[in-house]
């Protein structure tokens, strides 16, 4: 085990902009599922995602975590989803049974929770696992002991890549915009104004000759 904490983020989607000011009283919460065999470390989680007004859900095993989820095969998970409304999961990776990486796996694999971000948490500093497990489609990989500073940075990432998503996703939609005014503008026929005099037809007015009077 390491002293210090590190963490490895790949990135995060738009859809955790909430994940820690959400008010403990909002019937919305971010509902975070915890899973981890060791009890001690579960506590901890628990607490340090509570202080940051999210909800909790802790498991003590992977297996536990995919029939919480639905994906045990007994359960239909998009039922499943529609009721838990799960917003992050955070799983060790050592555990007996079905480890982190197994799990992770499981979940990216499902249509219903592939886009559900996954949080890695493991003891042991080991950079070919880390890099398995992001390249599996794990969103961070932090290592253990979690610390609230941890937490902290982890919200101030969320928070900074919200607004700048936002940001990019406000001039993509008014260059679509653009593009659709100059499209319709160019399909419109042009007005008579704007042809050359060659070829806008005269008027039949214009057009008709005068009768001639024969001189007596």
């Amino acid at each position: 085990m390491t002293g210090s904490c590190e963490l490895s983020r790949r990135h995060l989607p738009t859809n955790v902009e909430d994940l820690f000011t959400r008010p403990s009283s909002d019937p919305q919460q971010f509902h975070v599922l915890a899973v981890d065999d060791s009890v001690i470390d579960r506590t901890v989680i628990e607490r340090l995602l509570k202080i940051s007004s999210c909800k909790v859900t802790t498991v003590e095993s992977g297996t536990r975590a995919l029939q919480f989820l639905g994906l045990d095969g007994k359960t239909s998970s998009s039922a499943v989803f529609d009721d838990l409304k799960v917003n992050l999961i955070m799983t060790d990776y050592s555990m007996p049974g079905m480890t982190g990486y197994e799990l992770l796996k499981k979940i990216k694999e499902s249509s219903t929770f592939r886009e559900i971000p996954v949080v890695i948490m493991s003891s042991e500093n080991i950079l070919p696992r880390i890099d398995r497990c992001l390249e599996e489609g794990a969103e961070e990989f932090i290592v253990k002991p979690v610390k609230l500073s941890d937490v902290t940075r982890l919200k101030d990432f969320i928070i900074k890549g919200r607004k700048e998503e936002s940001n990019e996703r406000m001039i993509k939609k008014r260059r679509i915009q653009h593009n659709c005014s100059c499209s319709s503008l160019a399909k419109k026929p042009p007005l008579a104004c704007d042809l050359p005099s060659s070829i806008v037809p005269s008027s039949p007015a214009s057009s008709s000759k005068r009768p001639r009077f024969c001189e007596k």
